[in-house]
């Protein structure tokens, strides 16, 4: 029975600090990487990781037990990338050892998330996760105080919105009532840290670029875009005027205004959803790849969903007497009539919208089978 103890390196900080390749194979060669990476990085818990997988190899041998323990890394710029990059690396592992089961030592939760993937290749026995032991003193708080001031982009994302948030405490305490000035530093604060948490500022940052891209390459969602961006505002727009205001103030005032907003503005905002669709559908059509199942029944389920929340919002409307009863056919229209009439062609767009996915798959599946 061989069993392989393998140290995982999801973020390749051994690859980079050793210069070598991985997968590292061999406790001769895995006790060289040790001193190689202790001496780019003394303070890389890496070095302990390693040092762990060499005691857990030696604790099997003096078991009289077969192992092999190697070292992989994810040799990639993206999650995606280095995840890809271990599973192969596991995989010629397990070509070339034929082991039976697997130790993982891992020395971070990031490092440990890859254990499923290591799991669909070979069963895994245990997974030893690397806890280094620090002394919790004065001190050692100074350097790691000091490391973090150190990191740019730490400092930009903590200390940055915590000393403008300082600056304006004593401002808007003079201005305003306590509750008021930290209510409103704390929205301030609260959208900074959404703002780098979501990752906002790269979206912002590449937005040119895509644009650029966009522009170049000829798609024609670029102009159906800015056709749903001005659909919208004329949506919000005409929402807003058809607001009437209303002679008792109150939740329920304000619930048949915001029922107001929505029954006027859903059309528009319905046009420019479909037409943003549209225009990323004439996209899939040109492209040489063909049209996903999800964009071709996209433009349907705008509509569908157009349809039920413009149903009722005009039952709230018709119900509070602000909408007239509709004549269809002669007939008068209640409220419910109404609402079932809307949902029922909500029901009815979208399933033929998933009727239209449907028979394309099948279409795209024959021309498959018979090219094959």
């Amino acid at each position: 029975m061989t069993t392989l103890v393998l140290c995982v390196d999801r973020s390749n900080d051994i690859g980079r600090k050793a210069g070598v390749p991985t997968p590292v194979v061999g406790w001769e060669a895995v006790r060289s990487l040790v001193t190689d990476v202790g001496l780019a990085d003394p303070e890389d818990s890496n070095v302990n990781c390693l040092l762990e997988a060499l005691r857990v190899a030696r604790d099997l041998r003096d078991e009289h037990e077969d192992s092999v323990v190697a070292v992989v890394s994810g040799a990639s710029e993206t999650l995606v990338g280095a995840d890809r990059s271990l599973a192969a690396q596991v995989d010629e592992l397990v070509a070339e050892y034929e082991p039976e089961s697997a130790i993982v030592v891992v020395d971070s939760a990031g490092d440990e998330r890859v254990v499923p993937v290591i799991e669909s290749r070979l069963r895994v026995d245990s997974v030893d996760r690397v806890v280094v032991r620090q002394a919790h003193d004065i001190e050692s708080t100074y350097y790691l105080l000091k490391q973090f001031l150190a990191d740019e982009e730490l400092r930009s994302t903590v200390l940055v919105p915590l000393g403008a948030t300082l600056l304006l405490m004593p401002l808007l305490l003079t201005r305003f009532s306590p509750e008021i000035a930290l209510a409103g530093l704390g929205s301030v604060l609260g959208a900074v840290l959404l703002y780098k948490g979501l990752a906002i500022d790269q979206l912002l940052a590449e937005s040119p670029d895509r644009v650029r891209d966009a522009l170049y390459s000829g798609q024609v969602s670029i102009v159906t875009y800015v056709v749903a961006a001005g659909l919208t505002l004329v949506g919000a727009f005409l929402g807003a005027l058809s607001v009437t205001p209303q002679a008792n103030a109150g939740t329920g005032a304000t619930l048949i205004s915001t029922m107001q907003f929505v029954y006027h503005a859903v059309p528009w905002l319905a046009l420019a959803a479909l037409t943003a669709s549209a225009g990323r559908l004439l996209d899939e059509l040109i492209g040489a790849d063909g049209v996903s199942r999800q964009y071709m029944n996209l433009p349907f389920g705008v509509v569908a969903l157009g349809l039920v929340v413009r149903g009722f919002a005009g039952w709230f409307l018709q119900r509070e007497g602000i909408l007239a009863d509709a004549v269809l056919f002669g007939w008068t229209v209640s409220a419910q009539q109404r609402l079932a009439l809307f949902i029922v062609g909500g029901i009815f767009v979208s399933a033929i919208g998933v009727r239209v996915a449907a028979t394309m798959s099948e279409s795209e599946t024959l021309e498959d089978a018979v090219e094959q």
